[in-house]
């Protein structure tokens, strides 16, 4: 799909991964409607990419958030070509820690944002692009979803996360094949450790361990740009459908 003038939705992005992505679509001609449940960052950081976006605060967890932010990329730019789900959150802790269960508040709540909200936004896109004409191979639309490493690598305190992330993975091809039909494809990125705001509050002593005896080459986090990139080759390439690409510098943990 050429990006040039198609319309893309992305959430969770008002910092990291999400920002990153908005801006790749933008210098690629998109227009995208920018998404995040902090209004105040993601106002400020939409600012400087002009016109070309526009920003609402969006809860991918509330399914009336969610269709209404689809309706909005619609009404405004006349169409959704394009959805990308950055919207995520760690929620560390363990199954037990001192005698104390893990909270299933706090697990309901990660698997609310990072899997049921993924999927809310997921069937929201696919009924507006099953509405676009088609291109010259029948294509109306991609959605590119964020799984992670963690996924099968999923270290102590990461049960929550990790489960979230494999079902992501795990929901890649039976929507694809869901969507096939209609001309939909869809693709999950696997990042590993990125310099973001989740590995911010990383101990740099962990963090420098995890550089230099896990990630295979380069010898560094990934950088957002890094993964945005993936993202418009994804889209861009007809050929990517129902699968899980990784992007951690042959990191195993």
């Amino acid at each position: 799909m050429d990006i040039k003038n198609t319309v893309a939705l992305v959430t969770g992005a008002g910092s990291g991964l999400g920002l990153a992505t908005c801006k790749a679509l933008v210098d690629a001609g998109a227009k995208v409607v920018a998404v995040d449940v902090d209004d105040d960052r993601l106002m400020r950081e939409m600012v400087p990419l002009g016109d070309s976006v526009r920003a609402l605060k969006t809860d991918v967890a509330n399914d009336a958030s969610v269709k209404a932010a689809v309706e909005f990329a619609v009404n405004t730019f006349g169409a959704l070509h394009v959805a990308v789900n950055c919207a995520g959150i760690l929620g560390p802790c363990k199954t037990l820690s001192k005698g104390e269960l893990f909270p299933l508040d706090l697990w309901n709540r990660v698997i609310g944002v990072n899997l049921t909200g993924t999927f809310n936004v997921i069937r929201h896109a696919a009924l507006a692009m099953s509405q676009n004409d088609a291109n010259a191979d029948g294509e109306r639309g991609v959605i590119v979803n964020t799984s992670s490493g963690a996924a099968w690598q999923g270290q102590m305190g990461q049960a929550a996360y990790s489960a979230s992330k494999a079902a992501v993975m795990g929901l890649t091809l039976p929507v694809a094949r869901d969507l096939a039909q209609h001309g939909v494809r869809v693709v999950a990125l696997a990042p590993g450790l990125f310099e973001t705001g989740m590995s911010a509050g990383m101990p740099t002593k962990v963090a420098q361990n995890i550089i230099e005896k896990v990630i295979l080459f380069p010898n560094r986090m990934g950088q957002a740009p890094e993964f945005s990139a993936l993202v418009r080759h994804v889209v861009e390439n007809a050929y990517l459908n129902a699968t899980t690409l990784s992007i951690d510098g042959g990191a195993r943990l």
